[in-house]
């Protein structure tokens, strides 16, 4: 009887194994996002630009979502309050000087507000096309799909207002009916491509990260048609930016009277997380600190009210952390040391900056090492923007924030020292030279 009953439980046990393993084969076999698909209440149209019709069928999402419109506390070095950054920093209208930052460059709000803050920016003039509004809209999937991204951004900025009726919402990063993230920035998509990859395969996880990167990374304007561009061609680590920009000859502007050819950096907040960064290593993605999961009742769903994990941090950071106050204390570190940095680079980029003036207003100054001083500023100042314009004030990636900034220093004072022989004028080498001789710049309130 003991033998008939094993060889039952050995059967029981053989077909249960089968069972598993073919369960297992099927999932294995499933593409990573669409292993899960929610019976929807309403049927939601592809590209569909209207978040609220999402929140039939996802209404803690969207709930949620609708509360970035609201969001306006500061963190020490963040947040959203749409604070002035240059009347924070003054030296910033030093700093970008000739261009439209140095009139107008304030702190980003929430999602919710993304079209009136750039339909109020003072940025935006008659002559602004429409790619400004690449990041601001749910609109404009739809619109890409429908001209492409060229004929898009080829068109005036007031051109496509009258097609620009959502903010940021659902359709720039999920797909209709799967519910599955993705790429919907076409220059996004382009960047991947130039880097011999596809998203499409990626895990859930890393695209909880790789959606951020529609808009949180840094670009460029191409051609007379203001085309958008992800510089990634050449890699996503600040010196391979460089170089390839540089490739090109590009810069977006002429600093006035040094005539350095500058490039802007723009929020390159998914190139500094992923440039093998503590928490990216870990496994971490964006929207595990900024979109932490959240309970309402029986309901588990990751919160749409974007915000820094420094405003709840218990929510956001207690996730792995036990000890809250000690991470808290520990950013604040971080914070700190990095800002310090970031205002010394500041420095060193004004003195390098009077001093090219300098060297530049006087005829007899060596050309080339002129030339070879402004190629550094160049260079300094694309670094230094790459860690300034980010958001996190550097947590996102501390030892790469740091490692940036120390290196635009010492670019920044060789340029200097290459203007000050240029002009053969040793007074220009001096520290706090641009303060010596002129106030300190009021910004345009």
């Amino acid at each position: 009887m003991k033998k008939y009953t094993t060889l039952i439980l050995v059967g029981i046990i053989f077909v249960l194994a089968v069972v598993l393993a073919g369960v297992l084969l099927f999932l294995k076999n499933q593409p990573p996002q669409e292993r899960a698909v929610v019976q929807p209440i309403a049927t939601v149209q592809p590209l569909e630009a209207d978040s609220s019709l999402w929140g039939v069928n996802y209404p803690n999402e969207y709930s949620s979502l609708i509360q970035t419109a609201n969001n306006n506390t500061p963190t020490t070095y963040g947040g959203s309050a749409q604070n002035s950054y240059l009347l924070e920093d003054p030296r910033l209208v030093l700093l970008f000087m000739g261009y439209p930052f140095s009139k107008d460059y304030n702190q980003p709000r929430g999602h919710e507000n993304t079209l009136i803050d750039v339909r109020a920016t003072k940025r935006v003039t008659d002559t602004t096309h429409a790619t400004c509004y690449s990041c601001k809209s749910s609109d404009n999937p739809g619109l890409w799909a429908q001209m492409g991204m060229e004929a898009y951004d080829a068109k005036m900025f007031s051109d496509v207002t009258p097609d620009i009726n959502n903010p940021i919402g659902c359709a720039n990063c999920h797909e209709a009916g799967s519910m599955r993230l993705v790429i919907t920035n076409p220059a996004v998509e382009a960047a991947f491509q130039s880097e011999g990859l596809d998203w499409r395969p990626f895990t859930r996880q890393q695209m909880r990260s790789a959606v951020c990167a529609n808009c949180h990374v840094t670009y460029y304007f191409t051609g007379e048609n203001k085309v958008l561009t992800v510089p990634w061609a050449n890699g996503t680590r600040v010196e391979e930016i460089i170089q390839y920009e540089d490739s090109l000859n590009f810069s977006d502007w002429t600093y006035p009277e040094a005539g350095t050819p500058i490039m802007k950096a723009r929020h390159p907040d998914y190139e500094l997380f992923t440039a093998d960064s503590t928490h990216y290593r870990a496994g971490v993605s964006c929207a595990d600190c900024h979109m932490p999961y959240v309970r309402d009742g029986a309901m588990k769903y990751s919160s749409h009210d974007i915000i820094s994990p420094l405003l709840d941090p218990q929510q956001s950071c207690g996730q792995c952390h036990t000890n809250v106050d000690d991470v808290l204390a520990r950013v604040s570190i971080i914070q700190d040391t990095i800002y310090q940095a970031k205002i010394d680079t500041e420095d060193a980029l004004i003195d390098a900056i009077t001093a090219i003036k300098a060297a530049a207003a006087k005829p007899d100054s060596d050309p080339a090492l002129l030339d070879e001083g402004r190629t550094l500023h160049r260079h300094a100042q694309f670094m230094w923007d790459f860690i300034s314009s980010a958001n996190s004030m550097g947590f996102h990636n501390p030892d790469e924030a740091l490692r940036i900034l120390r290196n635009a220093t010492d670019l920044a004072r060789q340029a200097q020292m290459k203007a000050a022989q240029a002009a053969d004028d040793s007074s220009l080498l001096a520290v706090g030279v641009y303060y010596t001789i002129n106030p300190v710049p009021t910004p345009v309130p």
